[in-house]
């Protein structure tokens, strides 16, 4: 009888399908119906930040950092889809330093939700702006249509990956934010363009200080001025010149694997500031990181 549990056992075993690895914890168990590639005991420990304290960086605890700025910074707001814990260090250490690339399209999927998050902060401040002001001093029909029209969700015009140096490049075989942007733009319709490079190779940054950073990056972004790229922005600006267009800056979103102290994503956008003045155009800038720190 026990020989015949144990064959009827392994029998079950050799039909029934396995269940799949999982990609963050490695082992197998029931399969996430959200999040393709993990199980559900990850999927239910993922530390998304979902109302960010600052409205700034989009941290989920206080926030120092933007204090001390007072104000004075080159972006409108940057949103992250996971708070940096021990955990989160560990899987964005398997993807951007050991090359577990199959983890691309999945932390894509996750930013993708703090763009969502983005879209109805964004969204809810265009409708509030629709809203005042607006019934005093417009024809009824105007509104209405300006209701409709503002009402839309907002969407960006632009995603801009950070660039990584030609070292890096070489070491890693590809560039993470580039990959995590690929997800983004697939997703929502939004073009991605290299509209920075990396001026100077700098050194890992998890080491340094706040100090020590900024320092760092000071210089260490450009607006990409070749041909093919401005080409490329040229065409896009033209083709979206519309009335609406016109009455609006660019708007772009930045984005990377992790915001520290936004040292990295401040120079870029300052570079990327620089590049739209050149052509003649304004843009608003916002940013996008899977981790916030």
């Amino acid at each position: 009888m026990r020989h015949l549990t144990s064959w009827m056992k392994q029998a079950r075993s050799l039909i029934a399908p396995s269940q799949p690895e999982c990609l963050f914890c490695g082992r197998r168990g029931r399969p996430s119906p959200e999040w393709p590639g993990i199980c559900v005991h990850c999927q239910s420990s993922i530390p998304w930040i979902r109302v960010p304290r600052c409205q700034t960086c989009g941290r989920h605890v206080g926030c120092p950092d933007c204090s001390r700025s007072h104000g004075h910074l080159p972006i409108r707001c940057n949103r992250s889809a996971v708070a940096y814990t021990s955990d989160m260090r560990e899987i964005l250490g398997q993807y951007k330093y050991r090359g577990n690339e199959r983890l691309a399209p999945l932390l894509g999927l996750m930013l993708d939700r703090a763009y969502a998050l983005l879209q109805q902060e964004q969204s809810g401040q265009q409708l509030n702006g629709a809203l005042q002001g607006d019934f005093f001093s417009e024809p009824l029909p105007v509104l209405r249509s300006k209701l409709r029209m503002r009402s839309n969700l907002w969407q960006a015009d632009l995603l801009v990956p950070v660039p990584v140096s030609a070292v890096r490049l070489s070491e890693r075989g590809f560039n993470q934010a580039e990959r995590l942007a690929e997800v983004v733009s697939l997703r929502r319709g939004v073009p991605q363009l290299p509209l920075l490079v990396r001026t100077h190779h700098t050194a890992k940054q998890s080491f340094k200080s706040r100090r020590e950073r900024l320092a760092d990056m000071k210089h260490a972004f450009a607006g990409n001025t070749d041909s093919a790229v401005l080409q490329s922005l040229s065409e896009y600006l033209h083709s979206h010149a519309t009335h609406q267009l016109e009455q609006r800056p660019l708007q772009i979103i930045i984005v990377d694997d992790i915001y520290t102290t936004g040292s990295t994503i401040r120079a870029c956008a300052g570079a990327l500031q620089q590049l739209c003045r050149s052509l003649d155009c304004t843009a608003e800038i916002y940013s996008l990181t899977w981790a916030r720190s």
